[in-house]
């Protein structure tokens, strides 16, 4: 059986590409990191894959704001990728590769492409990285959460993670549209505030879909939960088989597969 070609972009910062790379090919995707240079020169062509993956680190270190240079080279040397998008293949930006994908105005979706939402600085004021617990949102057609339960736990590390957006009433149309993919909870499955929500996103999102559900950004890392000693409490879970991270990067290799 063919094996899904997956890109795993980096850049200057990346660093969560090796353990990405590692999922896919631990679930049947045939994986190649390529640096951002060899599709500026052509060398590589997006096209010629079947899964496009940003994954997290701090890119060019942020310096300009959390994703910002990534996202202009996305915007200049990407010209496949709302077509990409469009003939539904999977694509998935993970906590830095998501802040790019809202700063290229990939995410949320708008057919002009404009950037209609950012990142800014945690609520909190520091670092946050630690476990939090998630809700997925049942009723989003997102292929990266096909057969997971509505509750999951997972790792963030961001500074930068507080997803602010340009209007209220953009809000109530994420809502209609079912993108709001996954949400940070307390442990009972409601929303609150911190530390149940590590940055102060509005609307506790963590997690953001393309209407058609193939393109996700999320500020959680899928990447760092693929087996069940990778949870602080692997010892008393046991019967957890594998971590949730790695279903989800099984699911766009299945969903290529057809």
């Amino acid at each position: 059986m063919k094996k899904p070609k997956v890109l795993v972009l980096r850049a200057a910062g990346t660093n969560c590409d090796l353990e990405t790379a590692a999922a896919f090919d631990a679930v049947g995707g045939a994986s190649e990191r390529v640096h951002i240079d060899r599709v500026r020169t052509g060398k590589t062509k997006l096209m010629d894959f079947d899964i496009l993956i940003l994954p997290g680190g701090f890119s060019y270190s942020d310096d300009v704001g959390a994703g910002r240079i990534l996202a202009n080279q996305i915007r200049l040397y990407f010209k496949e990728l709302r077509n990409f998008v469009r003939l539904g293949r999977p694509v998935l930006g993970i906590c830095n590769g998501f802040q790019a994908l809202v700063k290229a105005g990939v995410l949320p979706a708008s057919h002009g492409g404009e950037q209609t939402a950012g990142f800014t600085a945690n609520d909190s004021g520091r670092f946050e990285a630690r476990w939090v617990h998630l809700r997925l949102n049942t009723q989003s057609s997102c292929l990266f959460f096909k057969g997971l339960p509505e509750m999951i736990e997972l790792p963030v590390a961001h500074g930068e993670g507080k997803l602010v957006l340009k209007s209220p009433r953009q809000l109530e149309d994420l809502k209609k549209n079912k993108s709001i993919a996954m949400q940070y909870v307390s442990d009972d499955g409601k929303l609150a505030g911190y530390p149940a929500n590590p940055n102060g996103s509005i609307f506790n999102i963590a997690a953001l879909t393309n209407p058609e559900g193939n393109c996700l950004g999320m500020m959680p890392h899928p990447e760092r939960y693929t087996t069940r000693f990778q949870h602080p409490n692997w010892t008393r879970q046991t019967f957890v088989k594998e971590g949730v991270g790695l279903e989800m990067f099984r699911n766009a290799v299945e969903y290529c597969r057809g």
